[in-house]
């Protein structure tokens, strides 16, 4: 869990200090997340930076609004270097982003 960098606490907060509801956001945003990787590895073999940026602009919301910054940081840099035409960050930190959606998963 320390890759995540999660902030359970706040996490918590957002979900009205619903801990079922916690995990039903928790579900929501597996599921979503495994879409979105889905996506940008579709973007990578196509070599489509909107549609990277696009699924990393996803991650990195849902993220943020867990309170997952791990996830949140790696989201922002592959968005930020596909929306500017670059894929390499992306190729460079899709097993991190993988990773990170094992970890995840565990909660």
């Amino acid at each position: 869990m320390n890759k995540l960098k999660w902030n359970k606490d706040f996490a918590l907060e957002q979900a009205a200090d619903d801990m079922e509801l916690l995990q039903e956001l928790l579900d929501i945003f597996k599921d979503s997340f495994k879409a979105d990787l889905a996506k940008i590895e579709d973007g990578l073999d196509k070599s489509a930076p909107d549609q990277i940026s696009a699924a990393a602009h996803s991650i990195k919301g849902a993220a943020a609004s867990l309170g997952i910054k791990g996830i949140n940081e790696v989201a922002l840099v592959i968005e930020e270097d596909s929306r500017a035409g670059n894929l390499d960050v992306t190729r460079d930190n899709l097993s991190l982003l993988r990773a990170l959606l094992d970890e995840l998963v565990k909660l």
